[in-house]
């Protein structure tokens, strides 16, 4: 185990280093990358592997409504390996709506963010053609999120297809707006999600919701990783 100790030591410098590792060691090294950026075939390998979330959506709903389409799936995305795995056999079932929620940080507007859909321009990065957030000269914009596995600066290119094509729904959700969603899913489900879920608990109440509709939000990891971060927040609780 090796940690990413350079630049804001998150995804992305993880990344960096991983690849930078696989280059420079080839006869020994095998990269392997657990979200669907990268360059090919990797985004396509994980969206497959991942895919059984959607596999798992689907006989789930039949047996529960007789019906294996949800109105809306709601999914987190920083990478985006865990909402390519919900949305993917979904992608064309238009009936279902793909919600993806991005890390606003401490909101848009403020230079600390990873809102790469809203901030973001075609560009290429560890590899492969997408949005990414960038300088005018190409040089790649630091992001902040409160949550280490969206604090990303580009999106894998099947969410920027999915974004530039509007199959996709692509709303934007800040540290502290994740927070009063972590918290309030506690308290009311006994379930500690992971900061990365929470972005995507909390996008609920920007969508206007029908009474009859079956809405699937995945929940891509438990808080156990985040719970440092919860305690120093609790007292506001």
């Amino acid at each position: 185990m090796i940690p990413a100790a350079s630049g804001s030591q998150t995804l992305k410098d993880a990344t960096n280093e991983a690849i930078r590792d696989w280059i420079n060691h080839p006869d020994d090294t095998h990269y392997i990358i657990g979200s669907v950026v990268g360059p090919h075939p990797y985004p396509d390998m994980v969206a497959r592997f991942q895919s059984v979330i959607s596999e798992e959506i689907r006989w789930q709903l039949e047996e529960k409504t007789g019906y294996p389409n949800p109105s809306k799936i709601i999914a987190c995305v920083g990478g985006g390996s865990n909402a390519a795995g919900a949305f993917y056999h979904y992608l064309d079932e238009l009936s279902v709506e793909l919600i993806a929620v991005e890390a606003a940080g401490e909101g848009v507007e403020t230079g600390k963010t990873a809102a790469t859909t809203r901030k973001g321009t075609p560009g290429i990065l560890h590899g492969s053609k997408s949005l990414l957030m960038q300088t005018a000269d190409g040089q790649v914009v630091e992001p902040h999120s409160i949550s280490a596995g969206l604090d990303y600066p580009g999106i894998g290119p099947l969410h920027a297809h999915l974004f530039e094509s509007g199959r996709g729904k692509f709303l934007a959700v800040t540290d502290q707006e994740a927070l009063d969603a972590a918290f309030e899913l506690a308290r009311l489900e006994g379930i500690i999600p992971a900061l990365e879920s929470a972005h995507a608990i909390a996008a609920l109440k920007q969508i206007v919701l029908k009474e009859d509709e079956n809405v699937v939000i995945c929940l891509s990891g438990r808080g156990d990783k985040d719970l440092a971060t919860y305690m120093v927040a609790s007292d506001r609780y």
